[in-house]
């Protein structure tokens, strides 16, 4: 594969960098083949699909590290990687971040909930207080191995703090050096619109199908000044319904839904048979 390209180069003020989210190998292999410059790989889908369990903070750095290098193999692209609350202190940061910079990963986002973290549109989630998130932040961006890794604070404090509260966070963690700023769980247009109006940096914004911030084009996240938008949980939850949807078909013994996959010649393009069938053909 080509080298990933520099994460910064990506960003452009005249659209949304949009990463579709990959929850395994496969999902990363069609982003790139579909045109996506880059992907994401969050806690969300890798929990579900890999453990079948809920995002609570059920699983941390060793159950993430293998997943996440099969996916970072099947795609050359850029990847942000979310690495929820770093899995500790100051010291469990920074050794997370080395991880993933040792593999590839050119940019990441930390979020300042209390561990054992919650997804960020679930109800029940803590913050630790800015202190404590300024220091993760400052660590982070002093020892990263590689300048140009992009470093995102992510604060979850609107839902339990308001959002004025998450826009001073904000402040303080765009002051301790972070390259961009993730305000997760907004609840309407106009607050996507206000956070956007209050920061002259990097802004991400979460398009969670389901979730509690509505769901914008990019074009659109673009016009109120949004620089990146993540559809994270978009191929897994169309995964799910279908699979469902074929299981009850089969288990019905109706087989509808027979033949209207991917046909077997297309899915072997997808995964790059030829290209190994060769090498068998050539060494053999």
């Amino acid at each position: 594969m080509q080298p990933r390209k520099n994460f910064r180069e990506l960003l452009s003020p005249d659209k949304t960098l949009v990463m579709p989210g990959a929850q395994d190998a496969l999902s990363a292999r069609l982003i790139q083949q579909t045109g996506f410059e880059a992907f994401f790989i969050g806690g969300f889908q890798v929990a579900g699909t890999h453990y079948a369990l809920p995002d609570l903070g059920l699983i941390s750095l060793g159950d993430f590290i293998p997943i996440v290098r099969n996916i970072l193999n099947a795609s050359s692209l850029p990847v942000l990687l979310d690495i929820d609350d770093g899995y500790g202190d100051v010291k469990n940061v920074v050794h997370t971040l080395h991880t993933y910079e040792d593999m590839g990963v050119s940019c990441i986002f930390i979020e300042d909930q209390v561990s054992p973290k919650r997804c960020g549109h679930m109800d029940g989630k803590q913050v630790i207080p800015v202190d404590g998130m300024v220091n993760k932040i400052r660590a982070a961006v002093s020892e990263r191995k590689n300048p140009n890794t992009f470093i995102i604070a992510r604060t979850d404090s609107r839902a339990i703090e308001g959002l004025d509260s998450a826009i001073k966070r904000g402040e303080n963690y765009i002051a301790a050096g972070a390259d961009g700023l993730f305000v997760e769980s907004l609840l309407d247009i106009d607050e996507l619109v206000k956070v956007g109006s209050a920061f002259d940096t990097y802004l991400l914004a979460n398009m969670l199908e389901s979730g509690r911030t509505p769901i914008l084009k990019p074009s659109e996240l673009r016009e109120i000044g949004y620089d990146m938008a993540i559809y994270g949980i978009s191929l897994l939850m169309h995964i799910t319904k279908h699979m469902q949807d074929v299981l009850l078909d089969l288990y019905s013994e109706k087989l509808e839904m027979s033949g209207k996959a991917i046909s077997f010649e297309d899915y072997k393009k997808v995964v790059e048979f030829d290209k190994w069938d060769k090498i068998e053909s050539l060494y053999t």
